[in-house]
């Protein structure tokens, strides 16, 4: 019997955790453990709630305004009993969390094999994003198994030197979660919502923003929120901007100064990932700087205007789905007025290929998984 802890403390993480989570738990020689650092806690509770998880073991580590050295000193203090408790024969985590690096780490003190689910992406500039770039790479170090989503992150892997036993190709298990998700029906909320906005065949066209990135705040946060500003004062009739803002007071206190009282624009708390993938579903393109999102607005159709100045997902640019405008208020303007007056360039970014998944990384993820277990009893 296998003896794997899953680790995670965001809602991104447990999205694309999900599918694996489901895959290990199915498996009759696999024990499944799930361990949260609620690192997000009220975010992460509502995708725990959505995909029918049951943590384990669950660290509560949230505070309010925590700092980074604050939060990994306590991931490090909460985890490290739970590691040397149990004979585990695998941590897996996904990304490039706070959360991932210090329980890879942790593991790899403790001598625990490290399985890292979406490895191999990175920018090559140590500061963007900030801190996930690092982050990722102290898990690329002590992993023992990565789990790429695309051919570009294997290539970045073996050019750090991991060998090719230690790689396997699987998709981007958000692809398996959206899916999944996908084909629920609508929140009542949301729909309701939708109506009493007009936001419908016919109707206004919908834009959806999210903006919450470290790098991203003080000016940065200031520009996009200019730029919202602008581009709702150019169709006051036709175009509704759309922002569930994130909890944090560097980027509360931005956007609601700037942007309340606009009647185009609809600041909303923090949604649930169901809400916010059938908002993703009505919106007519999505400007964000979010790593998971980039994904899922490119696997259902939706161009998607990068507020970054780097992506760790160029196969999105490469494919004509995603594209770099950074934090430029007049670039942000422009190339969302080019998408939503120019007809072929915003068809030729809806219909492009998604270089991300087929839906079923799970599985592949499972298989690996297995497929290193068996060889690992023999010498390498």
């Amino acid at each position: 019997m296998l003896r794997v802890l899953s680790i995670f403390g965001t809602r991104p993480e447990a999205v694309k955790m999900a599918p694996v989570i489901h895959a290990l738990q199915d498996h009759p020689g696999i024990e499944s453990h799930i361990c949260v650092t609620a690192q997000h806690r009220e975010m992460l509770d509502q995708v725990l709630d959505l995909f029918e998880l049951h943590p384990d073991h669950d660290l509560n580590l949230m505070r309010h305004d925590q700092t980074l050295a604050g939060l990994t000193a306590e991931i490090f203090t909460r985890l490290d009993p739970l590691l040397a408790a149990e004979p585990w024969d695998w941590v897996l985590v996904q990304g490039d969390t706070t959360t991932v690096m210090a329980a890879s780490l942790n593991a790899f003190y403790r001598r625990i094999r490290v399985g890292h689910v979406e490895a191999g992406l990175r920018t090559g500039d140590r500061t963007q994003p900030f801190p996930e770039e690092i982050n990722r790479r102290v898990a690329g170090v002590v992993a023992d198994l990565h789990f790429a989503p695309t051919q570009r992150a294997v290539e970045n892997l073996r050019r750090e030197g991991v060998a090719d036993w230690r790689i396997a190709l699987t998709g981007n298990p958000v692809i398996d979660a959206l899916n999944e998700i996908g084909a629920k029906p609508a929140p009542a909320a949301v729909t309701d919502f939708l109506r009493s906005r007009n936001i419908q065949p016919g109707g206004k066209r919908m834009v959806l923003v999210t903006a919450h990135r470290r790098e991203n705040f003080g000016p940065g946060i200031e520009s996009i929120c200019h730029a919202i500003h602008d581009l709702a004062e150019s169709s006051p009739q036709d175009l509704e901007l759309v922002y569930p803002v994130h909890l944090n007071p560097n980027i509360q206190e931005p956007v609601h100064r700037l942007l309340a009282g606009i009647p185009n624009v609809s600041l909303l708390p923090p949604v649930e990932y169901l809400s916010l993938v059938h908002l993703m579903k009505a919106a007519e393109l999505v400007l964000t700087d979010s790593g998971g999102i980039q994904e899922e607005a490119t696997g259902l159709g939706k161009p998607t205007l990068v507020l970054r100045e780097v992506t760790e997902r160029p196969e999105g640019l490469e494919a004509g789905v995603l594209l770099l405008v950074g934090t430029n208020r007049e670039r942000i303007v422009r190339e969302t007025t080019r998408l939503l007056e120019d007809h072929e360039a915003y068809q030729r970014m809806a219909h492009a290929s998604n270089p991300f998944g087929d839906g079923h990384a799970a599985e592949k993820i499972l298989a690996a998984l297995l497929a290193f277990r068996d060889q690992s009893s023999s010498p390498q």
